[in-house]
């Protein structure tokens, strides 16, 4: 609606719509909308020739939109000042496929109301001879080339409707952004300039660009904090490679071993989680695998080290190295390592699976002492830093740490996968299984489904080493994720699982939401406004849409369902109508400028760490207890299930109505908020009375 009217535009009578894209089929349901008696959208070709999104179309047809396909418009009907309808040709397809006017055809249409939404065509001479010499065909538009979108005059350049390979507003979009491109670079060559022969053309450029991502740990400087981590998307060196151009700040290879110790994979062996139900595709939340380390030789990863310094000479590139606990092979492959020119080292001294039964891996990385010795080795064979990799599968993963610390270890990774059986099926057999025996081992599961593993150690290091840096990996899929690890202690981010549900340009995602989150930071007046992260607070809704308080409105609650919907909707109806929509004036977008300077990395790194701690310092005297939104409340009833029957029966659920209410026997537990599929329908607010635990049995009392 347009920002000078209080009120929606009144139509009444019948509406031609000319045109059948997305505006045209739009103009339709909101002239139905706004009083029209009967809404006819003609259009000059047949359906096959749509190009709207089905949707749009969709709606119309529900809304008794009329369709008259194959007519072109003659002339509008007038009498008395006023248009009382329009005439239209039929259109016919030749032997060659080309579209013409059948004169002999008429189709006469009444209507008050004509709305024009059809792609524009150049008819006008007055314009056709200013365009001269540009070149204009038989059917009314431009020439140009469909690849340059240039016309026949040199500097001249056309797209959209006029040049007559357009049919939507996207497309029309794309010509614009295919001749830009062609334009730069016909200025520059008349300059001298040479330009690429492939477009490349620029991002957006906003503040947010600015924000610097750069690290330095131990020394070592990272462009960003993202990596990938020692894993299947490191399985060779051109992969690296192509992550690298994808803008990834570091890379691990997979891990290496000496030629006595090389290992041949069993297959099947990477398979998708369960952990969130049947979910088949992308976007698994959890993977478990049961491959090895690299079957590639020592030779191969540092030769491939060596060239990939030498081509990304700004990336950090980490060698993972594994040798089971013995001085001498540890001090040779560290050595190996450090001589092909690798920034760090990290010692695996946690794969969950397979190694260990080798006397590498996990089963070197359980024990402080072996831990221990194994950093004292490394440290004295190389100058380059070096992280220990810890497993999560240990009963307290600081002492490990500690270890590590104590034998020199510059830092430490964390963590490694999470030993595991994803399930069995219906005959007993595990998944995956191998060769017909169908046997199988437990795996190292990974993704989201450890992220809370993860976190918490990193924390717990973070907290008992603090200071000593640490490369966080686990579950780490976005850059709101991202920040979180930041927060508990992680120096720099591995990242395996959100590759392998994708590919390497996510990293393009975790860049910029990273550098925006930083950003937002710097802006104080958000955190006042109760934004968390990018995004705002949430407005009262239904599917999206703003609504009113109807208790407001007629004094008692109404339900979302049957009658009381649309009783609802009546309601709101009618309020819109009595209402002046802008009453309180147009709202001005607010520039937003930082309060404040953005954060670099290193200002964020363990910002959290404080808030993190034993129970025992946790206050219980600041209680608080759910309140539930009845205007964004959809009557599902789940709230009330889960509280019923597996909480403190503080919910009442009226079975008529449906309507949800939170009674003072609520104690805040915030499992309805849990369950609730509405994002902040329920809330948890302070608690205004003395919070009094209900013990059963009186206290004292003996029985």
């Amino acid at each position: 609606m347009c920002a000078c009217k209080s009120r929606l535009p009144e139509i009444n009578g019948r509406v031609i719509v000319l045109g059948v894209g997305d505006t045209a089929f739009d103009c339709a349901t909101s002239a139905l909308r706004c009083g029209a008696k009967k809404v006819y959208v003609v259009f000059r070709k047949g359906f096959t020739n749509i190009r709207a999104v089905p949707e749009e179309m969709e709606a119309a047809r529900e809304e008794k939109c009329e369709f008259i396909p194959f007519a072109s418009p003659k002339e509008v009907k007038i009498s008395n000042g006023k248009i009382i309808g329009m005439e239209f040709y039929k259109t016919e397809q030749n032997d060659n496929g080309e579209w013409y006017e059948d004169e002999n055809q008429l189709i006469s249409l009444k209507a008050e109301v004509i709305i024009s939404a059809f792609g524009s065509e150049l008819r006008d001479q007055d314009v056709i001879s200013a365009l001269d010499p540009v070149k204009v065909n038989k059917w009314g538009y431009v020439e140009i080339d469909s690849t340059t979108m240039a016309t026949n005059v040199p500097g001249v350049y056309c797209g959209g409707d006029i040049g007559g390979f357009a049919n939507t507003t996207v497309e029309s979009v794309n010509d614009g952004k295919q001749a830009s491109w062609h334009i730069h670079s016909y200025l520059q060559s008349m300059h001298g300039i040479s330009v690429p022969v492939t477009p490349q053309l620029p991002q957006y450029c906003t503040p947010i660009d600015a924000v610097d991502l750069s690290v330095d740990v131990v020394g070592v400087h990272f462009e960003n904090p993202f990596g990938l981590a020692s894993a299947p998307p490191t399985t060779t060196s051109a992969m690296i490679r192509r992550a690298f151009e994808a803008g990834w700040g570091f890379a691990l290879t997979k891990t290496f071993a000496l030629d006595k110790d090389l290992v041949t994979n069993v297959s099947p062996r990477i398979v998708r989680g369960t952990t969130s139900g049947q979910n088949y595709g992308p976007g698994q939340g959890a993977f478990l695998n049961i491959e090895l380390i690299s079957e590639k030789t020592a030779a191969y990863w540092c030769r491939s080290v060596t060239e990939l310094k030498r081509d990304f000479p700004t990336k950090v590139i980490i060698a993972s190295i594994m040798c089971g606990y013995n001085k001498e092979d540890w001090t040779e492959l560290a050595v190996m390592a450090e001589k092909s020119g690798a920034d760090m080292l990290e010692l695996n001294l946690s794969c969950p699976h397979g190694m260990g039964e080798r006397g590498m891996g996990l089963a070197c990385g359980q024990k402080p002492e072996l831990v221990r010795n194994i950093c004292m080795w490394v440290r004295a064979a190389i100058k380059i830093p070096f992280f220990a990799k810890m497993t999560p599968n240990v009963t307290n993963i600081v002492d490990i740490a500690t270890a590590a610390k104590e034998g020199g270890a510059d830092g430490v990774t964390a963590t490694n996968t999470v030993s595991g059986l994803m399930g069995l099926r219906e005959n007993a057999t595990a998944w995956p299984s191998i060769g017909v025996e169908q046997r199988t081992t437990y795996g190292g599961v990974s993704g989201n489904a450890i992220r809370p593993i993860a976190l918490r150690a990193v924390s717990a290091i973070g907290n008992a080493l603090p200071g000593f840096p640490i490369l966080a990996t686990g579950g780490i899929d976005s850059a709101d994720v991202g920040l979180q690890f930041l927060h508990v202690g992680a120096s720099a981010l591995q990242i395996c699982s959100a590759v392998q549900n994708q590919d390497f340009t996510v990293v393009t995602d975790y860049i910029y939401g990273l550098k925006a989150l930083l950003y937002l930071q710097s802006m104080e007046e958000f955190d006042k406004e109760g934004w968390r992260g990018q995004s705002p607070p949430t407005p009262k809704h239904q599917l999206g849409k703003s609504i009113p308080r109807v208790a407001d409105i007629i004094g008692k609650k109404l339900p979302h369902f049957g009658e009381y919907k649309m009783t609802r909707k009546s309601i709101l109806s009618k309020h819109r109508e009595n209402i002046d929509l802008l009453e309180n004036g147009v709202e001005e977008r607010k520039i937003r400028s930082p309060s404040k300077p953005v954060p670099k990395i290193q200002d964020v790194i363990g910002k959290g760490l404080d808030r993190i701690g034993a129970y025992g310092k946790l206050d219980n005297k600041q209680q608080v207890v759910a309140l539930i939104d009845e205007d964004m409340c959809i009557n599902c009833g789940k709230c009330y299930m889960a509280c019923n029957d597996s909480g403190y029966q503080a919910i009442h659920f009226d079975p008529v109505t449906h309507i949800a209410t939170v009674t003072d026997d609520c104690v805040g537990c915030t499992l309805c908020s849990s369950v609730c599929p509405i994002i902040d329908c329920i809330q948890m607010v302070p608690r205004t009375t003395e919070y009094v635990p209900y013990r059963g049995v009186p206290i004292g009392v003996k029985l």
